[in-house]
């Protein structure tokens, strides 16, 4: 939009130019985005639109049919696609800004405008495809991590792997295929900037793998030959996009997987291994205190809870819903195996970290950290549970 255009634009909706302002001076990371993206500030011009709940189920059917209607143009329904996700992570912003959206309830907003994402790239990917054999993919994308948390940011990469159940001699090739397009488009740059940028290495094997697997040799692989980190991130683990059937299948495989016998102590010691291998490839040589990596912060967290359901999902079968840490912190102290007190402290400490995370990146601002007497408190929460959980089994 020329300058000429937009200084007109904000002069007649004055309401607009008031929105834009409280927007930049709130977040330096969001007026870069404006900048980048100008076509944004049409998101403005109604307030009674840019605050309303997301209708997901609507939004899913718009961006279906406009990418339908743009049939044969790959790159104008990269485009297009780009433009929708900027213009609805633009509506969360603003609502996020004027102090109308909590951290939880962005953060499955922006895991439901991820899957939506992620459906719709396979419905305009897949007919594209040579040779494919049948007319619907029998193909499933999986979040882990964030995406698999529902507890994306706002730069959040996708962790995503890719599974089909498919007896025809040729699948494997073409969902290979399919799997590759769906990583270019999400994570190529075009006039309209990028969707995601995406991280493959769990699936199995790791980066040395093949980049989709079939469910059986999915299940057969965490069955007999993944690491318990593997494990651990399966805690973390959903059914994204595609067909429902294989999603199911992926929960099934995932509730078995979590609920296998496990000898708690070579559990904790392995667990408490892999946390010290992470510590030790973020090294903090600062004063600050590094709200992911240090000692007593997000990661602890993750993995008490990932240790604890790894440790008793057995016994306890609802330990396997993927609930979020902060539920589950609060599930693990209802049945007593740590304390309500302890539970709820930690749960505290991570709503507040993540709190945190989120308004340092709106300041554009990728390094969370912190002084380490701002959270103090929560630090030595997040390490007295560590030390209840582990040093007991160690």
């Amino acid at each position: 939009m020329p300058p000429c255009q937009l200084s007109a634009l904000l002069a007649e909706y004055p309401s607009a130019l008031s929105l834009v302002t409280k927007i930049v001076a709130a977040s330096p990371w969001l007026a870069q985005y404006l900048t980048q993206h100008p076509i944004l500030l049409d998101e403005l011009l109604d307030t009674r639109n840019l605050y309303a709940a997301p209708d997901f189920t609507a939004m899913r059917a718009d961006l279906l049919a406009r990418i339908e209607a743009l049939n044969g143009d790959v790159e104008r329904q990269m485009d297009e696609m780009r433009q929708f996700k900027h213009a609805a992570v633009f509506r969360f912003a603003a609502t996020d800004v004027a102090g109308q959206l909590p951290l939880e309830t962005l953060s499955d907003y922006l895991s439901a405008l991820a899957d939506i994402i992620l459906e719709v790239t396979i419905k305009a990917l897949w007919p594209t495809l040579r040779n494919r054999h049948r007319d619907d993919p029998q193909f499933a994308v999986i979040g882990y991590g964030k995406l698999g948390g529902k507890e994306l940011g706002y730069a959040s990469d996708l962790d995503i792997i890719f599974l089909y159940e498919d007896e025809a001699a040729e699948a494997g090739e073409v969902y290979a295929r399919l799997g590759q397009r769906i990583n270019t488009w999400l994570s190529s740059m075009t006039a309209a900037g990028i969707l995601y940028e995406t991280d493959m290495q769990l699936r199995p094997d790791g980066a040395s793998g093949l980049l989709v697997s079939s469910v059986q040799a999915f299940e057969h692989y965490q069955q007999e030959k993944a690491w318990v980190w593997e494990h651990q991130a399966l805690t973390r683990a959903r059914f994204c996009a595609g067909n429902a059937v294989i999603g199911a299948r992926f929960e099934e495989i995932r509730a078995n997987v979590l609920g296998q016998q496990r000898d708690p102590v070579k559990l904790a010691e392995e667990v408490a291994a892999m946390r010290q291998k992470m510590q030790q490839a973020h090294p903090n040589h600062g004063e600050l205190f590094d709200l992911k990596h240090d000692r007593g912060g997000i990661v602890d967290v993750e993995f008490i809870v990932q240790y604890l359901v790894l440790a008793h999902a057995q016994q306890y079968p609802q330990l396997t819903r993927n609930l979020g840490n902060i539920a589950l912190l609060e599930m693990l102290g209802s049945l007593q195996l740590i304390t309500a007190a302890s539970g709820n402290a930690a749960a505290q400490a991570y709503r507040d970290y993540r709190r945190r995370q989120h308004a340092i990146r709106l300041q554009g601002n990728n390094q969370a950290k912190v002084p380490l007497s701002e959270v103090q408190g929560h630090v030595e929460a997040v390490t007295a549970l560590w030390n209840t959980v582990f040093e007991l089994k160690t």
